[in-house]
């Protein structure tokens, strides 16, 4: 064993020996318990980031740790490889899509490989390449087939200069990121998926998601949004519509039914288009609000606006004839792209009516009195008693939705229904870089399924995007084609499906990746499925886990898979945050420095006074911690940190620096202590190991202070066995084994019964921190004498006779404050100890002239006396 901790050295050897050995290559195994272990697959952006390292460190210390208890564990890796970032960056490099996405995971599997990460990498999959979305286009026609994928018009943002539809992040001050076009609400032919019918379940099993964190499980029922409402029908008005009709919506507060004063659609309503036949005024505004976001939150913040129509609806319940407004935050795409507007009641309605001077009608009695005046006050919000509702007036909300509910149903003209707020899921994109959908577009036959045999629908890869729609529409050799079912000419469908297709099934094609009779080989994934643990950020805590969810479901009800739900526990990793610095140019724009860039000054708690930039000298501004982003500049390189101190000391800093669940401060002096600490364990098994291996320990002659270090072992393992198997606190276990190190650092290595106990010592940190720091307990582990690797080697077991103690140590208190320790046997009787203590010299000292009031005796740590 070489004298001085050399990373590079020994995590080059320690790579090589668990490449040759094949060492996390793993097959099913009947009878073997199982453990899947699953992060997040990243996007081959390049290169890593701080967010990656902590994110696969996380998922490799439970693998690992997972291993050591026997289990048969599988962990896998892959690319997110499609995508919009994909084409930006050929578009401004003038290469494929494809090159830079392959160039860039050759790039990043290499640093990834540089962390040790216990990955099975022959599963390794790329949803880019056919083999995989092949399956995905397979289950594609078979729920098309079958009704749960469909087409219809939707409302997107079309950006007219690029052609191509944009994600309302895309849409920045109603124009398009890229282009800087102002963006149309247009109507397009889209693929959508019956997320819908699905809606319940979704909803109802995430009661099952024991290890999920609530916090999770409360967004997606958020999203999911279930309501219990009344669906209402106001007749239109024949005479001012010219026909008859019904005007649907759907409201959770049919007890406020008696105040709606009008209604309001949106503009792509058929009364709004019927109402804009021959008045200009009206459609130019229909044609701004089609230029407008289709976002919730975008129409939820911004100014409310109107244009009344000559049209009017029936009250259901009084005949009263109410206004039609078109106004611009009612959604075609939400409810029935109708409100009933109670202003009184609700704020959205409040002040479109005060900025129009329509009627507001209280007929809730709130807290706030029976009067809404201005401004909005959330108490006219409330339920409560009805009043000027007529027959309906002294019922409460309960009493009231069945009265009213009971009426509309007898006039035909409305009842309760059940909402989400869940709307299907529309997948089509009018991209390049994204697997193709298996659709071909007959004339004679309307839309046909690629069949099987035709499958996959490859998508070119030598194609390099300018940015003015899909490449793809314009490629003949590409949508020409002739129809499956009848022979004829027909044109293939050119849009591609957004990439959370890909990414909601991944994980279970991980299970059988070279399978090539199907998207999963049902006895692999039965075998491994469901995921045992999944590791990634909180920010995929919606659309990424609800699309995996739901398609779960759609591969059970296609025989695919068993189970009822992908993910058995989550864990959503915190941020990696780090300092900021910047200067203020004379444009009022600030010019943003890279930590490493700067040369700071601390104060004597460590607190940066003063920043100045290397190359000139001059003063930065400190900006604070925040998230390492390339637009704050404040991001730390993990190759550069691998380089410079190997993954070990990596790996260590970023399991030790905080929980994993929460964010997780970047410090250079942090990582430096990490490496301090791994050459404090290696220069310790040096000097041992140097002096040639001791003979096994014999327990029976131990003296009472080698039992206190065997005791500090056992408490180490048992402490780091619950925060790794248990809790997931790695940051803690590892404050158990620098504690112990402390202990073993004390030995007399003179001596043969105290060399066999720091054997123990030193084969017991190894172990603990084997899923941790993984290069340096490899080769630790052989040094101490072990024939076999350490990955192989089981967790070291707790042994409880070595807890036990002959004697405590208990801290004497008098009135809350130390006055000393005693020492008691650890059998003593509560009224022994109390003895013991009252006879300590010191507490004589500071009770004398005082009455002993109370003894206060907390077992196994402290006695209080209280005296006055």
């Amino acid at each position: 064993m070489q004298e001085q901790y050399a990373p590079r050295e020994i995590e080059s050897a320690a790579q090589t020996d668990w490449d040759n050995s094949q060492a996390f290559r793993v097959e099913e195994t009947p009878g073997k318990d199982t453990y899947y272990c699953l992060s997040m697959f990243p996007y081959p952006s390049g290169k890593l980031h701080m967010g990656h390292v902590r994110n696969y460190t996380i998922g490799d210390v439970i693998a690992r740790y997972q291993r050591m208890q026997g289990k048969n564990v599988l962990q896998p890796m892959g690319w997110d490889a499609f995508g919009m970032p994909a084409e930006n960056a050929a578009m401004n490099n003038q290469v494929a899509p494809a090159t830079w996405t392959y160039s860039n995971i050759d790039y990043m599997r290499t640093q990834l490989k540089s962390l040790g990460l216990a990955i099975d990498w022959s599963r390794e999959i790329a949803t880019c390449k056919p083999d995989y979305y092949r399956w995905e286009q397979w289950l594609f026609t078979r729920l098309f087939e079958k009704g749960i994928i469909y087409r219809k018009n939707g409302t997107v943002n079309w950006d007219p200069v690029d052609q191509t539809v944009l994600a309302n992040e895309q849409v920045i001050d109603g124009r398009g990121w890229r282009s800087g076009a102002l963006i149309e609400k247009r109507e397009i032919p889209m693929y959508y998926f019956r997320i819908t019918d699905y809606a319940e379940e979704l909803l109802s099993s995430l009661d099952e998601l024991t290890g999920w964190p609530e916090q999770v499980k409360t967004m997606q029922r958020n999203w999911i949004g279930k309501s219990t409402g009344m669906e209402v029908h106001f007749p239109w008005d024949v005479a001012s519509i010219g026909s008859e009709g019904k005007l649907k919506v759907f409201t959770t507060r049919p007890d406020t039914l008696m105040g709606a004063t009008y209604v309001a659609v949106a503009a792509e309503h058929p009364l709004a288009t019927l109402a804009a036949d021959g008045n200009p005024r009206l459609q130019a505004f229909i044609d701004e609000c089609k230029r407008g976001g289709v976002a919730e939150a975008d129409i939820a913040t911004q100014e409310k606006k109107g244009v009344p129509t000559s049209l009017f609806v029936l009250h259901p319940l009084t005949g009263e004839k109410l206004p039609v407004w078109v106004a611009n935050y009612v959604l075609m795409g939400y409810g029935e792209g109708a409100v009933m507007a109670v202003p009184a009641h609700d704020q959205r309605d409040f002040e479109f009516a005060g900025k129009y001077n329509l009627p507001i009608k209280p007929v809730i009695r709130t807290s706030a009195g029976d009067h809404t005046p201005a401004p909005w006050q959330d108490a006219y919000a409330e339920k409560g008693e009805l009043i000027n509702s007529e027959e309906f007036d002294g019922l409460d909300y309960d009493s009231a939705f069945t009265a009213i509910g009971e009426v509309l149903q007898q006039k035909q003209l409305g009842q309760p229904r059940v909402q989400y707020r869940l709307r299907d899921w529309g997948i089509s994109r009018q991209r390049y870089w994204g697997c193709p959908i298996p659709i071909i577009h007959c004339d004679n036959c309307g839309d046909v399924p690629v069949p099987d045999d035709q499958l996959p629908v490859v998508l070119p890869e030598d194609v390099v995007p300018d940015g003015a729609g899909s490449p793809l529409a314009r490629m003949p050799e590409f949508y020409q084609c002739q129809c499956p079912k009848c022979g004829s000419d027909a044109r293939r469908e050119t849009d591609t499906m957004d990439t959370f297709v890909e990414s909601s099934w991944y994980y279970a094609r991980y299970a059988s990746p070279q399978y090539d009779q199907g998207m999963v080989d049902p006895a692999a994934a039965n075998h491994w499925l469901p995921v045992d643990q999944y590791i990634g950020g909180i920010e995929h805590a919606i659309l990424h886990l609800l699309y995996a969810r739901f398609f779960h479901k759609l591969m059970r009800d296609e025989g695919l898979v068993s189970s009822n739900e992908p993910f058995k526990n989550l864990l959503t990793q915190g941020m990696v945050l780090a300092d900021t610095y910047f200067r203020l140019e004379q444009n009022g724009s600030k010019s943003w420095f890279n930590p490493a860039d700067v040369e700071i000054e601390r104060d004597a708690k460590g607190k940066v006074i003063s920043a100045r930039l290397k190359s000139d000298g001059q003063p930065v501004e400190i900006g604070g911690t925040e998230k390492m982003s390339k637009s704050k500049n404040n991001g730390v390189d993990p190759q550069a940190m691998i380089d410079q101190y190997g993954a070990d000391t990596c790996r260590l800093f970023m399991m030790f620096a905080s929980p994993p669940d929460m964010s997780l401060e970047w410090s250079d002096s942090g990582v430096e202590g990490a490496q301090r600490f791994l050459r404090r364990v290696w220069r310790l098994a040096q000097q041992h190991i140097s002096a040639g291996l001791p003979a096994a320990l014999e327990l029976s002659g131990l003296n009472d202070a080698q039992k206190a270090v065997r005791r500090a072992i056992h408490l180490a393992i048992r402490q780091a066995g619950q925060d790794i198997g248990q809790h997931h606190k790695f940051n803690t276990a590892i404050a158990a084994v620098m504690t112990l190190m402390n202990v073993l650092e004390k030995i007399d290595q003179n001596h043969a019964d105290d060399r066999a106990l720091l054997q123990e010592g030193l084969e017991t940190v190894t172990l603990l921190l084997a899923p941790i720091t993984p290069h340096i307990s490899h080769t630790l582990w052989q040094a101490l004498g072990h024939s076999d690797q350490v990955i192989d080697a089981q967790w070291p077991q707790v042994d409880e006779s070595a807890l036990v103690q002959d004697s405590l140590q208990l801290v004497i208190q008098v009135n809350g404050k130390l006055r000393g320790h005693i020492e008691v046997a650890a059998s003593a009787s509560r009224e022994e100890v109390e003895a013991i203590a009252r006879a300590n010299e010191n507490v004589l000292r500071f009770t004398e002239g005082l009455s002993i009031r109370k003894v206060i005796v907390v077992p196994g740590k402290l006695v209080n006396i209280v005296a006055n």
